[in-house]
């Protein structure tokens, strides 16, 4: 870069340069330098005489290849006589460039001076640059010599900075070129690659984006072997000729140059010769030569060693492997070269590099802000307004005589009327009163007029008599509308609302009549008659008329309710009443004018308050139809009522706090609806509430500073005024109270100018904080005294409040928005952190903590994605550099003073606001708080400047601080002094993002993710799972929290087992989120999701079964997918019907619907082959096999939606199958051997056989020969079940291979198991059926009766064990033949083997032949198989049942209790009552098909059987249900079961036995009797309900005598006996919990005197230890029913407890009524020996009688105390809450966090160990009169920090330390008084012990203020 030097284009030089001509030589080094080389001079003039014409240019640009070409188009280009670059002449000014060049020579560093040294850089970039490559010019002839010329001589100052300072990357051809003259002008020496001087300060590295230079330094860090040419400077080159010049021998000469032209750049010049180095020895210092002519490269070799004196020289020489700027050696001085040596390039070999990395720094690229984006303004180009512009004081005057004129006509009009020439006048009438006054289109031409002189200024030359004149015109129409009467009324109808619309064009007139007597005031004028009182007061008047009788009714007017027919009649007038409301608005914004321009009274004033804060809450429509005018309408009216209040406010600094304080308690009068409705409409899209808007333009408004110009102008107004005189003379004057008046004068005083803004900043900033705060505090105090459901909003606002705050935070319109969410912030943190906040407090502060974080989270992203794409190419240069200094800001690498910068952020945001001014005037708040935001901040900047550069720092911010004091004094200083390039919105949104990114608020969001994660592990389970729902709020908008070794990962893993099921389902939750955000998380998360399948809560396992579906499905791991399939198999058999219902349908979804398209493809193909891989994984490894039964048959039921689809889908999963059945058994588990196979096949044939056909099932046949043997029974008995399944669907056409079939199941008969058999009998008999011959069953059948037969006759003598083999054979195949075949068709083939027999029926026949088998003589092994064998006949052929030899056979099993033999009996009971359950529900099916027998009564024709047959077992069944917990019991369970679903018995029969067995503790048993317990309440409640307690009693007894554990409960963790039976009752009616539980509590009842206490225990104790321990821990519905067995149980202490004590004190302890209190009383050392002493009077009968009574009662009462402590319960609250509306009785109660029933298990087995010995006897005895006579849990002074403790020894919460103060309201305490000596003089010793005075006030005080916070926090 050189001094612009302009030459001729096309024979024109410039017009810079002839400026230049008059002065050559602005700088006197150019002069010298221009008399020392003359020469030179002469010959660069030679050498620029003429440039190439076009023609001769032509054959060396591309233009060459175009034809025809014509050379008008191009014009001749200068090429070789212009400079390259453009011209910096046309860049900056003259003065410019000269300061420019002052400030280099004189070596001063200035920003202006670095910005443009910059900015010229930027323009020399390579990438900015147009790279042309020529063809080679011919050669020229040689040039004549001449003196070389340094390429820095005649340059100027900046210039030469330019150059040394800039790096140029250029091409050049590399031919050898003689030194003569070219054609095209002087020979161009190539520029060389400067370093900086070494006297300046040496830069540090920089890496710079898009840097060549940089991508050049990381290739040569990765190949060090190749080659960097180096282009020198003019220094260099000199010194390094003359060192070559010495060594020419020693050198190697440089090879050819090559003839094609050479691009020299920093990565075109990295090429790999090997050329031999060159060694540069060191040389004495000598003095330069100047003409040395330049070489075009510089050699450097590699330097081994060198001398001592060449140490000078090494720093210098190692610089050259700096990658950015390489360098050369110092020049040094050698002798000419010889002319014989040719000047070609000299190349150097680099060695390797070495340097220590740690002393270099890679600085972060934080570029400074385009310096043309502000400048200031040429002042001495403005002159006076009305002066400097001619076109605009014309048109001043010419809106002056347009006034004049308008008053003129207007008064003209008045003396016409007056003097009675006319009677009618548009501009003039006579209102009924008989006063002239103006017309609404006079009105409206004035106001108009008024305004626009207002504006221009020309209003103070109006004649005041005429303004005055004005206002008397406008008196009439304002008070003769003033004294009309508009009220609307809600029972108008059309008659009224016509008479009433008459009046709206008076009305209008009034308004108008306002506006322009109110305009007159606005102007600015001192003469006191124009601000009089009595009309502003008549204007006020009637706009508040106007507002309360119409604006007000008609807003609240809606289509439908008790106004619609007054909404129908004001419809009609509707274009009225629109003109109406925008008179009345008009006129209302003329207020907010004019309460900034004068003083006004405080009645005015509070007049305007009042009614800008009714319009904010008056509740307008929400939709249009329901609106008169329409909902805009009457928002535009509440936009200026905001304005309005935001002016009052500002104005008025002693009446913010109040003015605050009435619109946040009108908060209240806000319905539901409205508080909802958000009608305020941002400009940036989006709305938010009204009352959000008015909140944050009052803080905004408070930051800003009153004008004190206007006070200083009112005070001149009233002082007029006061002395009834006209304008003030002499204006008031007003000394400056600053130091600094200059911008130079604040650079110099920096530290003044800096504390003189922040006294002015940071008062008015503390105003705006402190109004803030009281908002936040106002409203969060009254929001943790509601909840969202409760009387008060403050709760609902709050959330709303900060929502509407989060959706203004990126907005620059509303700045104060951080503030109050900061301040919200900081209260919430509060929360939080507070030991003894309840858990609604903390809930409450989670939740708002989670919406901020999340709007931070939303707001980073949103800056990331923004500068993103402000970082392409199409941005300009402003959004590049916003971009860099956000991203930078985001990873914390950008000063302070970078955001407070002049040219900055904040000013880019204020510039944006100031120029839409014009559209919204509102914005003067936004201003007006930002920047008091901004210099509020320059205090924190100037004290954490850096030592480096801080001086010129604080000068800047010196600067900085003066121009923000003018700012702030002078709202248009800005505009006045600066002007600004123009912001774009997403420019000025990404700068306010900027300035957020660095607030307190923003900053604080890893302090939010803290107390998140924090309250993930806290002691309260609803704030654990507040505190998960929030931090999913962040994740939404960033995930990147789970990045990298996370530890919210492990917090919820950890939550996701939490002992609350809302915690584990909240993480479940957060799971899926994760998982969803982070697919890798899947592998760790997806154990914890299977594992909450068997989770005790409803909810939760249904929140995992639906996550592990999503995770199935996005999933191809078959280990994952079996394990899930699995999980949710087993959740086939819930307790829940619903969770059993999910189950079936997520198995549907993720193993049949993917399914449903009919896919021919390979990959279809592939994934249905894995799929039927993994279904047969899934059931061989989870034993699912009886689930799948049951899975499939509910799929592939005709009652299923996809019924057909499915059995499709399933058709295919069966013909893939059927490809695996041969497959061996294998290790891999990934390859299904053919034996699970046949499994799952086994599994689809039971649920439909249509899925299976005839080339399949043939496919099987191999696998049935080996029935017989016991090669494999599992593949036997599957392949026998489908064929039994499968061929009743086959056609008989198949005879032979039916024939085959059965050929091959015959002869297995005599060997198969039992098992195996009954599936071959049935499917020997379904062959036979469809062959038509069943004549080889009944011989098979009939032979094997007739062995029976034979063995009965030799019976008598007994069986020994071949004989009783024969029969157990014989017998089962006779059995499995009476139950599978209907033999009665071959009577006569059995009549034929027992020729006695005279009967028809085959079946009665066998069960004859067999019943002398079961008598009670023969032994177990023959009577088993009898009754089995009998059984199964029975089975087919019930009416055996009822026979007498059955009966009686069945009667003595029972009656002598043989397990195995009942066992027997009971499977065929089952089996019948199943079959005929099933066969009842086929025919519920059919009943709507086909007409129902009415002969038959019930089902099926069997109904008497099973009736008649339950009804005489049924004790049997019952008791074998309830002596044992082994399958012999289920099978009595079952059958009970069947009988209770079947409904044939009476409820009450088996409901008992259905509670006692929900208690067993084997899950089966349990479960089913639930099931069938459930199923009974809900059909009969009214029935069991009065079984219920014989129940309780009954479950007892099972527990002690079978379960032998009579305890009430369960540890680990606690869980009642009685759960299932409460679970059940809470689909009951509260009433009847209620009536439960108090029955419950009831039967603990007793009477002293008659307590068996002859066991260890006495049954009574035991029994009572059953339900309280049951009591303790049930989960209960409601608040109602806890408190009802609190009551009950209190009610029995008070009420048997007086009793016993009395009786103990009396019997015992021998408490007399007479004896002194004093001796009544042991002292402490005492006691403990009269607790151990046992009276020698006392009966130990009657001791253990009153031990038994008192534990009875001490345990009560420990399970009352229990619950109290548990639920956070006192009497205080109970008392309310019963005179409270019912509704708060139904609310669940809620578990304080931290009280466990630890402790109380162990007191109340502490408490039934009294009976172990005497001593214990005697304690308890007194334990228990202490606990009756002193009230303990009243606790004075010390002993209340003590008693802070739960019920398990722990801290407990606010909840549980106040609960037990009984000395007021308990009636326990009462009855305690009645029970011990009159007047309580027991109590009086417990009173002394402590000083009353000191201690019972304060309790009741603490307890008072307990119990007013957890009324608030507690439900």
């Amino acid at each position: 870069m050189a001094h612009p030097q302009h030459f001729p284009r096309n024979g024109v030089p410039p017009h810079d340069v002839q400026q230049q001509q008059q002065h050559p030589y602005p700088y006197p080094q150019q002069q010298q330098q221009q008399q020392h080389f003359p020469d030179m001079q002469s010959h660069e003039q030679q050498l620029r005489t003429r440039p190439f014409t076009l023609e001769e240019a032509l054959p060396y640009t591309p233009f060459t290849s175009v034809f025809p070409f014509d050379s008008e188009i191009l014009s001749n280009p200068t090429i070789g006589a212009g400079s390259f670059a453009p011209s910096l002449a046309n860049l900056v000014s003259r003065d410019d460039y000269d300061a420019l060049n002052n400030e280099a020579e004189n070596s001063q560093q200035s920003k202006r001076l670095d910005s443009s040294l910059e900015y010229v850089q930027n323009l020399l970039k390579p990438e900015k640059i147009t790279k042309f490559e020529f063809k080679t010019a011919p050669k020229p002839g040689a040039a004549p010599s001449y003196a070389a010329k340094r390429l820095t001589e005649g340059i100027s100052p900046f210039a030469r900075m330019v150059y040394d300072s800039t790096s140029v990357v250029f091409g050049y051809p590399s031919v050898d070129i003689p030194m003569t003259h070219p054609p095209n002008g002087s020979a161009i020496a190539p520029i060389a690659t400067k370093k900086s001087p070494s006297q300046r300060k040496p830069d540090m590295p920089k890496v710079v984006k898009h840097n060549p230079a940089a991508i050049n330094a990381q290739a040569v860090a990765s190949n060090k072997s190749r080659i960097e040419v180096h282009i020198p400077s003019q220094k260099q080159r000199e010194a390094t000729s003359t060192m070559l010049t010495s060594q020419r021998s020693s050198a190697v000469p440089p090879p050819t140059a090559h003839s094609q032209p050479q691009t020299v750049s920093l990565a075109d010049l990295m090429v790999k010769p090997k050329v031999t180095p060159v060694p540069v020895p060191v040389l004495p210092k000598i003095e330069q030569r100047p003409a040395v002519q330049p070489l075009k490269a510089i050699p450097l070799a590699p330097q081994p060693s060198l001398p001592p004196s060449s140490t000078a020289t090494t720093p210098k020489l190692e610089k050259q492997v700096t990658p950015q700027r390489p360098s050369i050696p110092p020049q040094g001085t050698s002798s000419p070269a010889p002319s014989s040596q040719k000047q070609g390039e000299i190349r150097i070999e680099l060695p390797k590099a070495t340097f220590n990395r740690e002393e270099f720094a890679v600085v972060p690229d934080s570029p400074d802000a385009p310096a043309d984006l502000s400048s200031k303004r040429d002042h001495e180009a403005i002159e006076d307004p009305l002066t400097a512009d001619l076109n605009q004081r014309e048109r001043a005057n010419i809106l002056f005589a347009e006034l004049k004129r308008c008053l003129q006509e207007i008064f003209i009009a008045e003396d016409q009327f007056s003097s009675q020439q006319i009677y009618s006048s548009p501009l003039i009438y006579i209102t009924p009163e008989q006063e002239l006054t103006m017309t609404s289109s006079a009105h409206d031409r004035a106001q108009r007029l008024l305004k626009r002189a207002i504006d221009v200024g020309c209003f103070s030359q109006v004649p005041f008599d005429g303004l005055v004149r004005l206002q008397n015109l406008s008196e009439g129409a304002l008070k003769y509308a003033d004294s009309l009467d508009f009220k609307i009324n809600d029972d108008w109808g059309e008659t009224d609302v016509s008479l009433w619309a008459q009046q709206i064009p008076h009305i209008e007139r009034g308004l108008k009549a306002a506006r322009t007597a109110l305009r007159v005031m606005c102007g600015g004028r001192e003469e006191k008659q124009l601000y009089s009182e009595d009309l502003i007061q008549l204007g006020l008047n009637l706009f508040r008329n106007v507002m309360e009788s119409i604006i007000v009714p008609i807003a609240e007017v809606r289509s439908t309710g008790p106004t619609a027919s007054l909404f129908r009649c004001l419809t009609s007038y509707k274009k009225a009443i629109i003109l109406l409301f925008a008179s009345c608005q008009k006129l209302f914004a003329l207020m907010s004018d004019l309460i900034a321009s004068i003083d006004l009274s405080e009645t005015v004033v509070n007049t305007l308050e009042f009614l800008s804060s009714r319009l904010m809450f008056v509740e307008n429509a929400y939709t249009e139809k329901d609106s008169v005018v329409g909902v805009p309408k009457f928002d535009g009216l509440r936009l200026v009522a905001m304005h309005m209040l935001s002016q009052i406010f500002l104005m008025n600094p002693a009446q913010r706090e109040g003015i605050l304080s009435e619109i946040l308690t009108s908060l209240e009068k806000l319905p539901v609806g409205k508080q909802k409705a958000r009608q305020f409409k941002l400009s940036g899209g989006g709305s938010i509430q009204p009352i959000s808007a008015l909140i944050m333009r009052l803080i905004q408004a408070s930051a800003g500073k009153v004008d004190d110009s206007k006070d200083e102008s009112r005070s001149q107004i009233i002082q007029s005024l006061q002395d009834n005189a006209g304008p003030a003379s002499t204006p008031a004057t007003k000394k400056s109270q600053y130091t600094i008046r200059t911008e130079d004068h604040a650079a110099v005083e920096h530290e003044v100018a800096v504390q003189e803004l922040q006294d002015l900043a940071k008062r008015l900033f503390d105003g705006a904080y402190r109004y803030a705060h009281y908002v936040v505090n106002f409203i969060v105090k009254r929001a943790l005294k509601s909840t969202k459901t409760g009387d008060t909003p403050y709760r609902n606002l709050l959330d709303l409040f900060v929502e509407d705050f989060t959706t203004c935070l990126d907005s620059p319109d509303w700045p104060a928005a951080e503030l109050l969410l900061r301040l919200t912030m900081y209260l919430m943190f509060q929360q939080v952190d507070g030991e003894k906040n309840a858990a609604p407090a903390r809930n409450m502060a989670l939740e708002l903590l989670g919406v901020m974080a999340a709007s931070i989270s939303r707001l980073r992203s949103h800056v990331r994605k923004t500068a993103s794409s402000f970082e392409g190419s199409d941005s300009d240069e402003l959004g590049r550099w916003l971009a860099d200094l956000s991203l930078a800001i985001l990873e914390g690498n950008t000063s302070l003073e970078k955001a407070l910068k002049w040219d900055g952020p904040y000013r880019i945001v204020v510039e944006f606001l100031q120029d839409r001014l014009n559209e919204d005037g509102h914005l003067y708040s936004a201003i007006s708080y930002t920047v008091t935001d901004w210099g509020s901040q320059i205090w924190s900047a100037y004290d954490s400047a850096l030592d480096d550069d801080l001086a010129e720092r604080h000068s800047e911010l010196g600067r900085t601080a003066y121009r923000l004091r003018n700012m702030i004094e002078d709202s248009k200083w800005l505009s006045r002094e600066w002007r600004f390039k123009s912001v774009a919105a997403n420019h000025a949104k990404l700068a306010h993002a900027i300035i957020l990114l660095r607030s307190n608020f923003c900053t604080a969001f890893r302090n939010i993710l803290n107390v998140l994660m924090g309250s993930m592990t806290t002691d309260q389970a609803t704030v654990r799972s507040r505190s998960l729902k929030s931090v999913n709020q962040v994740l939404e908008t960033d995930p990147t929290i789970l990045d990298g070794d996370s530890v919210f990962i492990d917090l919820i893993l950890q939550c996701s087992s939490d002992s609350s099921p809302q915690v584990r389902d909240s993480a479940l939750g957060l799971i899926g989120k994760c998982i969803s955000m982070r697919p890798r998380l899947e592998e760790i998360m997806t154990p914890t999701v299977i594992q909450r399948f068997i989770d005790s809560g409803v909810g939760v396992r249904k929140r995992a079964m639906k996550l592990a579906k999503d995770i199935y499905l996005g999933n191809e791991n078959k280990a994952v997918r079996s394990n899930i399939a699995n999980g949710l198999l087993h959740r086939m058999q819930d307790p829940d019907e619903g969770v059993r219902e999910l189950a079936r349908q997520m198995i549907e979804e993720i193993w049949i619907s993917p399914f449903y398209k009919d896919d021919d493809s390979v990959s279809f193909k592939q994934s249905l082959t894995d799929h039927v891989a993994l279904m047969v994984q899934t059931a061989k490894q989870g034993n699912t096999a009886l689930i799948l039964d049951k899975v499939f048959q509910t799929i592939l039921a005709p009652e299923s939606k996809m019924c057909d689809a499915n059995t499709r889908v399933c058709t295919k999963l069966v013909a893939n199958m059927f490809d695996l059945v041969d497959n061996p058994e294998s290790n891999d588990t990934s390859v299904p051997s053919g034996k699970d196979a046949l499994q799952v096949l086994m599994i689809f044939a039971k649920a439909d056989p249509k899925l299976f056909t005839f080339e399949q099932i043939r496919l099987l046949k191999p696998h049935i020969a080996s029935v017989s043997s016991s090669e494999d029974l599992v593949v036997s008995r599957a392949v026998v079940v489908i064929y039994r399944r499968v061929l009743p669907q086959v056609s008989s056409v198949h005879s032979a291979f039916l024939g085959e079939i059965r050929s091959l199941l015959m002869p297995a008969t005599p060997k198969i198991t039992r098992t195996l058999l009954d599936d071959v009998m049935a499917c020997i008999w379904i062959i036979s059926g469809l062959l038509n011959n069943t004549e080889p069953v009944a011989r098979l059948i009939s032979s094997s009766l007739a062995g029976i037969q034979k063995i009965r006759s030799i019976l008598a003598k007994g069986l020994d064990q071949k004989t009783t083999r024969q029969f157990d054979r014989y017998s089962l195949i006779v059995g499995m033949g009476g139950k599978h075949c209907q033999l009665d068709s071959h009577t006569d083939l059995f009549k034929s083997k027992f020729p006695n027999w005279k009967g028809d029926s085959v079946s009665k026949l066998m069960v004859d032949v067999i019943c002398p088998f079961t008598h009670s003589a023969q032994s177990v092994d023959i009577r088993r198989p009898a009754l089995d064998a009998i059984g199964l006949i029975c089975q087919s052929n019930p009416r055996n049942f009822v026979t007498e030899n059955v009966i009686s056979v069945f009667e003595q099993v029972f009656k002598e209790q043989t397990v195995i033999l009942e066992s027997m009996i009971l499977r065929s009971f089952r089996e019948f009552l199943f079959a005929e359950e099933q066969r009842s529900n086929q025919s519920n099916t059919n009943a709507a098909k086909e007409k129902k027998d009415l002969k038959v009564m019930g089902s099926t024709s069997f109904d008497d059987v099973a009736s008649a047959t339950t009804q005489r077992f049924l004790t049997a069944i019952t008791r074998i249900a309830l002596a044992t917990q082994d399958d012999h019991a289920f099978l009595a369970v079952e059958i009970l079961a069947s009988i209770n679903r079947q409904g044939l018995v009476h409820p009450k029969e088996t409901g008992v036995t259905l509670i006692t067995l929900e208690t067993c503790p084997v899950t089966r048993i349990s479960e089913l009797a639930y099931h069938e317990h459930r199923a009974l309440h809900e059909k009969y409640e009214s029935v069991l309900e009065r079984e219920y307690a014989k129940a309780v009693q009954s479950a007892f007894q099972y527990q002690q005598d079978v379960v032998h554990d009579c305890r009430g409960a369960t540890e680990a963790p606690f869980t009642p006996k009685l759960h299932l039976l409460i679970e059940i009752l809470k689909i009951s009616k509260s009433k009847n919990r209620v009536r439960f539980l108090e029955k419950i509590v009831g039967q603990l009842e007793f009477e002293p005197s008659e307590l068996d206490v002859s066991q260890h225990l006495p049954s009574h104790v035991a029994y009572s230890r059953f339900l309280l321990e049951n009591i303790a821990f049930f989960e209960y519905v409601s608040i109602g029913d806890l408190q009802a067995v609190v009551s009950a149980l209190e009610k029995l202490v008070t009420g048997t407890g007086a009793g016993i004590a009395q009786t103990m004190e009396s019997e015992i302890f021998q408490v007399r009524m007479d004896q002194d209190t004093a001796t009544q009383q042991p002292g402490e050392g005492d006691a403990v020996s009269t607790a151990l002493a046992v009276p020698e009077s006392v009966n130990m009968q009657r001791l253990r009688q009153l031990t038994a009574g008192s534990m009875i009662i001490s345990a009560a009462w420990e399970v009352r105390t229990f619950l109290r402590r548990l639920y956070g319960l006192n009497s205080s609250r109970r008392e309310v809450k019963n005179k409270g509306p019912p509704k708060d009785l139904t609310k669940a109660p809620v578990k304080v966090q931290g009280v466990t029933g630890d402790k109380f298990w162990d007191d109340i087995s502490s408490i039934m160990s009294s009976l172990d010995m005497p001593e214990r006897m005697i304690q308890q005895c007194k334990t228990f009169v202490d606990l009756m006579n002193v009230d303990s849990e009243v606790k004075i002074g010390e002993e209340e920090e003590e008693e802070d403790l739960d019920a398990d020894g722990e801290p407990q919460t606010p909840e549980a330390a106040g609960d037990d103060d009984e000395a007021t309201f308990d009636a326990r305490g009462r009855k305690r008084k009645a029970a011990s000596t009159p007047g309580g003089r027991k109590k009086r010793a417990r009173s002394n012990s402590r000083p009353r005075p000191r201690g019972r006030p304060k309790k009741q005080q603490s307890t008072e203020n307990i119990g007013v916070n957890m009324e608030d926090d507690a439900f």
